[in-house]
C-alpha cells in the first residue's frame, strides 16, 4: 500500500459514516400525522365507520328491528304504533339510517384509504432508506475486506478465503 493510499483512506471513512448517520431523512410516525391532519368530523367519520361494521352495531339493529315488529304485532291495538301490514314507520326509520350511513361510511373509507397509502409509502421509504445503508455497508465491508487483504499479502500472511453460497 502506498503513502498515498494510507493517508486517502481515513478521510473516505469519515464522509461515508457521515453520509451514514448524518444525511439521513427522520423517520416520522405516519399513523400521528395523519391522526393530527383529521378535523372533527373527519374523526366522526372515521368512528361511525369503525363501528357500523361491528357485531355490536348489528345486534342493536337487530333488537331494535325485532323489538319494533314485536311490539306492532303483539301488542293490543290501540297501543300499536305503526300498522303491521307495511311497517311504514320502521322503513321509514330504516331507509334514513340507511341513507344517512351510506356517506359518511364512505367518507370513513376514503379517510382509512388515504391512511393506508400514507403508511405504504412510509413503509417504502424506510425499505429504500434501509437499502442505501445496507448497500453503504457493503461497500464498507468490502474496503476493509480489501484493506485486510493488503496488510495480509503485506505481512505474507494467507488469508482464509471467504466462502459464497449460491
Amino acid at each position: 500500500m502506498t503513502q498515498a493510499q494510507s493517508s486517502r483512506e481515513p478521510e473516505q471513512h469519515p464522509a461515508i459514516w457521515q453520509r451514514l448517520l448524518h444525511k439521513q431523512s427522520r423517520i416520522t410516525n405516519v399513523n400521528k400525522e395523519h391522526e393530527e391532519s383529521l378535523s372533527r368530523l373527519e374523526r366522526l367519520a372515521l368512528w361511525i365507520t369503525t363501528h357500523v361494521g361491528t357485531m355490536g352495531f348489528f345486534l342493536v339493529i337487530l333488537t331494535w328491528t325485532i323489538l319494533w315488529l314485536s311490539w306492532n304485532f303483539l301488542a293490543p291495538k290501540p297501543l300499536q304504533f305503526d300498522p303491521p301490514t307495511a311497517f311504514v314507520f320502521w322503513l321509514f326509520i330504516s331507509n334514513m339510517i340507511q341513507i344517512l350511513l351510506m356517506p359518511l361510511i364512505m367518507v370513513g373509507q376514503n379517510l382509512q384509504g388515504r391512511h393506508a397509502e400514507l403508511r405504504a409509502e412510509s413503509d417504502f421509504a424506510v425499505n429504500v432508506r434501509a437499502e442505501q445503508e445496507i448497500a453503504l455497508l457493503f461497500s464498507m465491508l468490502q474496503e476493509q475486506q480489501n484493506l485486510l487483504a493488503a496488510i495480509a499479502e503485506h505481512l505474507n500472511i494467507d488469508l482464509p478465503q471467504a466462502r459464497t453460497e449460491d
